[in-house]
């Protein structure tokens, strides 16, 4: 029986072989669906006969399904000169587009949902079948998003400028959807942002691989064997991947060397700090407090901002960080406009964290009780009505 297919290695191809389509003259919307077209080819003929090039192989075969395409469409004679034109089969040129396919998928037209899927499909070669699955919708519903998204980009010139920082907020959508179906989204984006750095020298591309390779070293330690979310202060460390942690803590400090520092960057020395402390009564909350206020400065975002309160809980008390909570959501919900401001996801249950570290137990157990009806997924919904549980069944003095 002959080994399957290498699906990572048809993944890394894609983009080459799509940029190099455009190259030719192919429209974008057609060419990513010729390539598509060439991807399950490879799947179904290298088993048998794997090829001595493979790009080579995937610029034929697509170029040719291009063609089949052309020929058998209304525009027939607008295309008439690439079919003329056809190149003979050989290796594959050298030049990498990937960049540019980046900028294109990340383009500013798109909505972010729209950018998200492109980007998966055209540079990380998802099918849209997989795709779908991550992000929990109908197959359908999904080609649907994808083909818009190839019409809204087709017009677009090739060699225009993109925008980098468009370009990282698509991987970072992408990295914060994590795992669901058979694709984890998380490494996924770690790779596709692996493959940015190669192409480009930016210290908040290096900043962006740092924060995703320090977050996700953590993975194993945020669920306990039953599923149960496990909170950041009571991971077991161990679990924790120092491979991960070293790569990215060291590619954190070469770009924060370059002193062109931006959000990116300044998340990830916020997620080095968790990463260095032993335990977590040894975090150096005060320069975490310090960090978010870098950050603040490049995106005060009510976030940050939410963050930043708690950490400023952790290094100066609970009532401070009620107070820099207060000024975020208006008056403490333990007052009389109880809930009022808390809109902000996650901000009760920061709210309630707080407002147990300064000892107001009944406060905190109604708090905890409300952030898990705001919940945003059923693990945290859980977590949280455990912990209210906890507190209303404790003995209060």
């Amino acid at each position: 029986m002959s080994p399957p297919v290498d699906e990572a290695l048809l993944r890394r191809l894609t983009p080459g072989v799509l940029g190099i389509l455009v190259r030719r003259g192919a429209d974008f919307a057609a060419a990513e669906d010729a390539v598509q077209d060439a991807l399950v080819e490879a799947v179904r003929a290298w088993p048998e006969d794997p090829p001595r090039d493979p790009k080579g192989w995937l610029v034929t075969v697509a170029w040719r399904k291009f063609l089949d395409a052309t020929r058998a469409d209304t525009a027939r004679r607008r295309r008439e000169d690439l079919v003329e034109e056809e190149p003979p089969p050989g290796t594959a040129t050298a030049v990498d587009d990937t960049l540019q396919l980046y900028f294109l998928c990340a383009h500013p037209a798109l909505t972010p949902s729209s950018a998200v899927a492109l980007t998966l499909r055209a540079v990380g070669g998802l099918t849209t079948r997989q795709i779908a699955q991550a992000y929990l919708v109908p197959e359908a519903t999904m080609a649907q998003r994808i083909s818009r998204a190839k019409r809204t980009v087709s017009g677009v010139r090739f060699d225009r400028p993109g925008d980098v920082a468009t370009v990282l907020r698509v991987l970072y959508l992408v990295f914060n959807e994590g795992y669901s179906g058979d694709v984890d989204l998380a490494a996924e984006a770690i790779r596709l942002t692996r493959q940015l750095a190669a192409v480009i020298d930016h210290p908040e591309v290096a900043g962006l691989l740092a924060l995703m390779l320090l977050h996700h070293a953590r993975r194993a330690g945020r669920t306990a064997p039953d599923g149960s979310l496990v909170p950041l202060a009571e991971q077991d460390r161990g679990r924790w991947d120092t491979a991960l942690i070293a790569e990215g803590v060291g590619i954190l400090q070469t770009a924060l060397a370059r002193d062109r520092l931006g959000e990116y960057q300044a998340q990830a020395a916020v997620a080095a700090l968790h990463a260095d402390a032993p335990t977590a009564e040894e975090t150096d909350w005060v320069q975490i407090v310090e960090w978010y206020d870098e950050l603040a400065r490049f995106t005060d975002s009510p976030v940050v901002r939410l963050n930043r309160a708690v950490a400023v809980g952790e290094a100066d008390g609970p009532r401070a960080g009620l107070a820099a909570l207060a000024e975020l959501t208006g008056p403490s919900p333990g007052s009389s406009a109880r809930g009022h401001g808390h809109r902000l996801p996650r901000a009760t249950a920061a709210a309630a964290y707080l407002h147990e570290r300064a000892g107001d137990l009944a406060t905190a157990a109604r708090l905890y009780a409300d952030a898990a009806r705001e919940a945003p997924n059923l693990a945290e919904r859980d977590y949280l009505t455990r912990q209210a549980a906890r507190l209303n069944t404790r003995p209060r003095p």
